[in-house]
């Protein structure tokens, strides 16, 4: 085939990179001399080798150069302790302090609860946490060409004292096993995973500014208040998918497609098509066969960068989960990521900076629709109409030596008080399954917006703030944040940071004031900025509310001392 015949074919199916047809002129690797090119046919290979195709299967290793190649790591290990943790009641079940119409917060049977009331405190010695994680990321990059780009990141989720049998303190447990235990994990033991694997490829084909990211990503936008890389947990959001991007000087834009849940295969799966959907949690098979029980997100985010100053950022979301009905909806409609739902989301981000100000403003509205999680007749019969907006106004003195900063701020999340129609699957009394005006928080960084303690997600929530920061030398970070909670809607529960319930609101509640939470950080920074050692403190005083749904009035403590490398 000519050279301009292999440029035009390049040109019709997209970047040679990307369907595996370079041009000669192009090529990153030569004929070793002797050989012939066997297949004269412009056909994209994509099938395992059986016999040699020159410029389709060239030997892996053949076009390596040590000096494309790059990687970065870190390691980090953090002691975590948390006294009062249910505010006075034993442990949580399913995240949550409490239990609602005879069903804990994981959806199964509880005994503290009855005819639809939401329950004390769960029963119990007062619960406290102490435990240490620790995470090591290694990510290896290489650089096909400055346009071109593969990275992976493998990262090892750990617990100390969690390897093995947590039952036994001898060879079954922790000193002898080294690849997680089965117990309360998840994945490959819950312990090694990849964080991220993709190709990265700029000015595809051609177009200059044009790109695409396509495999497993960090998807971050604006604050992370919808979408971040959550990195204070042990394990992070990463996201399969595509991402498209159109950069230039005045605007970004950036379009992608991610799968945030399969049915059809098993990870790791050989091939497909072999066997019936996975099954569904409660053995439900309504669905089964059907190639769309799936959950899927399509993201349109903008950057307007021309306005001096100012970056606006509007977009658009649309998440649908097709799940059966009652397979994710054990905590009612406020379940986070509910199934059988269609849901869209249109909003804008705007920053401003401006001499020493800064503020931000960050607005979204959502609906839709939902299936209310009474059986599975899949029936999307909920309407959904929520909105969040979240603000923030700082001063900061850079010309002093400590360049102090101090901000306000207000969030707003709605809520919905017939948000416990359908807790554990069952119409509850007094209650409607009509609305799901619940905000979705999405795949957030709430630690850095509802508080260090992680007790909020902005998910039914008004949170006035006040946050002041300093540098007191070049090596030192010091922030204290206090926040006052309150529920806008009182017959709905309040949602701990990762947007599952962490207390059921009882049918006649009316008492909204969840308590105030004040935190203190500091962090000193060495060795060149490659390590920090950041020791963090958060006192959560419990409100009217704590006592009126949980019968407890006990406050919360909680710390965390974290060493941190990274190079």
């Amino acid at each position: 085939m000519s050279v301009w015949a292999r440029s035009l074919l390049c040109g019709l199916l997209g970047a040679c990179f990307v369907t595996g047809l370079p041009t000669v002129a192009d090529a990153t690797f030569e004929i070793p001399a002797g050989e012939t090119i066997v297949d004269q046919d412009g056909i994209q290979r994509a099938i395992p080798q059986k016999e040699a195709y020159e410029l389709y299967d060239p030997a892996i290793g053949r076009n390596f150069d040590l000096k494309n190649f790059w990687m970065r790591a870190d390691l980090r290990v953090r002691p975590e302790w948390r006294n009062g943790t249910c505010f006075g009641g034993a442990s949580p079940i399913g995240g949550a302090c409490n239990s609602f119409g005879g069903f804990n917060g994981a959806g199964g049977a509880s005994p503290t609860s009855t005819n639809g009331q939401a329950g004390l405190a769960n029963p119990g010695k007062s619960a406290s946490d102490f435990y240490i994680q620790q995470w090591a990321r290694l990510g290896v990059g290489y650089d096909l060409s400055p346009d071109v780009n593969f990275y992976m990141e493998i990262i090892d989720s750990a617990t100390w004292g969690a390897n093995g049998s947590n039952l036994n303190g001898g060879d079954g447990g922790d000193p002898l096993n080294h690849n997680g235990a089965v117990s309360g994990g998840a994945g490959n033991n819950g312990r090694l995973g990849v964080r991220a694997a993709y190709m990265l490829i700029r000015d595809l084909a051609g177009v200059r500014g044009l790109g695409v990211k396509a495999g497993r990503q960090y998807l971050v936008f604006g604050n992370n208040s919808l979408f971040g890389h959550f990195d204070w947990a042990n394990t992070g959001y990463s996201h399969d998918g595509v991402m498209m991007s159109y950069s230039t000087k005045k605007f970004d834009s950036y379009l992608g497609w991610f799968r945030n849940s399969e049915s059809d295969i098993g990870q790791a799966a050989p091939v497909g098509s072999v066997q019936n959907n996975i099954s569904n949690p409660g053995g439900n098979t309504l669905n089964n066969g059907s190639a769309n029980i799936d959950a899927d997100m399509i993201i349109f985010y903008n950057q307007l960068k021309s306005v001096s100053g100012f970056l606006i950022e509007p977009f658009y979301v649309y998440y649908r989960n097709n799940y059966n009905s009652a397979d994710n909806a054990a905590q009612g409609l406020g379940t986070p990521k509910h199934s059988q739902q269609i849901r869209h989301m249109i909003g804008n981000r705007t920053e401003l900076r401006r001499g020493n100000w800064d503020a931000i403003n960050e607005t979204a509205w959502q609906f839709g629709h939902m299936a209310d999680g009474l059986g599975i007749d899949n029936q999307r019969n909920v309407s959904i109409n929520a909105w969040a907006t979240r603000n923030w106004l700082g001063y900061t003195w850079y010309e002093w030596e400590w360049k102090p900063r101090v901000a306000i701020g207000f969030d707003y999340a709605s809520g919905d008080g017939n948000a416990n129609c359908s807790v554990g699957g069952t119409a509850q009394a007094g209650y409607a399954c009509r609305t799901a005006n619940i905000f979705e928080n999405f795949f957030p960084t709430n630690f850095i917006h509802t508080g260090f303690m992680l007790n909020s997600a902005w998910k039914n929530s008004i949170q006035p703030q006040v946050n002041i920061q300093a540098r007191p030398s070049r090596r030192d970070h010091v922030e204290l944040w206090a926040q006052m909670h309150y529920l806008p809607n009182a017959r709905d529960n309040w949602y701990r940071g990762s947007q599952s319930v962490l207390v059921f609101s009882r049918p006649d509640n009316t008492t909204n004031h969840v308590g105030n939470e004040v935190d203190v950080a500091w962090t000193r920074m060495f060795a060149d900025g490659k390590v920090s050692l950041s020791a963090l403190y958060g006192h959560f005083f419990s409100g009217a509310y704590v006592r009126n749904n949980l019968g407890t009035n006990k406050d919360q403590d909680w710390g965390v001392v974290q060493l941190w490398l990274n190079f």
